[in-house]
């Protein structure tokens, strides 16, 4: 019968484009996707300022949670700064594998009550035993790192840092090329030895180059030592001010500090932490001094 062929041809002919009609608009439409937070807090970059720790092995994440809190208390009382939320690439987890609704409505909150920037936020990195902090004004690093050691040298017993070791204060990074070493170096060490009253300074130079095999320990120290310029002389330990350079994969980070370092036993928390063993000779109960006979080698 024709006229059931026609209608069948017919519904077959608006299935088809419906279908169509589907497949379009499918094509158009776009995924919903997570909006992603600051790449950049996912690696240092030229520019950062910031706190270098090292630690003990596996323990990154503990040791970054203890610095943070150290870090807190130490803002508060140096800028009257409360940092209540330090959410930035803290070395957390990525959005991948938790709660998609939570993570949504998490970031939608971020948009909706932004906060002010952290003056301080971890950097995750592929290393072992290092951990980075970025910072920024009006914490200054250097500073901000020596009260920190000083009081502790006093005496002050700082929390859960059972497996933090040394800190180093970063001033200032650059790209790790030639030229970002000599930049870097201009911008750090300009306000310790260029201006007219900088004249004299006996200084030392120490670089740490780590995951980075474009750069040789003596063609740094040659290039800083340049930078520094005339009118002042190396002295390996009785320096007035010492270069600390951080050369770590593709970032050099460089720090100028006082002559104090080694009695702060080189920013090491964990030396300096430690009780300081007695060095009064014994004696016996008439108050004589007990000595220790020694056979001639």
């Amino acid at each position: 019968m024709p006229g059931a062929h026609d209608a069948t041809r017919k519904r077959k002919a608006e299935s088809g484009e419906r279908q169509a009609e589907g497949n379009k608009r499918a094509k158009g439409k776009k995924n919903w996707e997570m909006p992603r937070r600051d790449m950049s807090n996912r690696a240092i970059q030229a520019g950062d300022a910031g706190i270098w720790a090292t630690c003990s092995m596996k323990k990154e994440a503990k040791s970054v949670a203890d610095l943070r809190d150290l870090f807190q208390e130490y803002a508060t009382k140096m800028y009257g700064t409360t940092e209540s939320s330090e959410t930035a690439a803290d070395d957390d987890s990525d959005a991948e594998g938790g709660d998609i609704e939570a993570q949504i409505s998490k970031e939608l909150a971020d948009i909706r009550n932004p906060t002010t920037k952290p003056l301080f936020t971890s950097v995750k990195l592929d290393t072992q035993c290092l951990v980075f902090f970025r910072t920024r004004s009006p914490l200054e690093p250097v500073s901000f790192v020596h009260k920190i050691c000083q009081d502790i040298a006093d005496g002050a017993q700082p929390r859960n840092l059972s497996y933090v070791k040394r800190l180093t204060p970063i001033t200032a990074t650059e790209k790790a090329t030639p030229q970002g070493l000599e930049s870097v170096a201009k911008q750090v060490l300009a306000p310790h030895f260029h201006g007219p009253d900088q004249t004299g300074k006996k200084f030392a130079i120490r670089p740490s180059i780590r995951n980075n095999k474009e750069f040789l320990r003596d063609d740094v120290i040659r290039t800083i030592a340049a930078t520094v310029g005339p009118g002042h002389k190396v002295d390996l330990k009785g320096y007035d001010l010492l270069i600390i350079v951080e050369i770590y994969q593709n970032v050099i980070g460089m720090s100028v500090v006082g002559p104090d370092f080694e009695k702060l036993k080189r920013f090491n928390i964990e030396e300096l932490r430690q009780p300081i063993s007695s060095t009064a000779p014994e004696t016996t109960k008439d108050g004589s001094k007990i000595t220790e006979s020694k056979e001639d080698e």
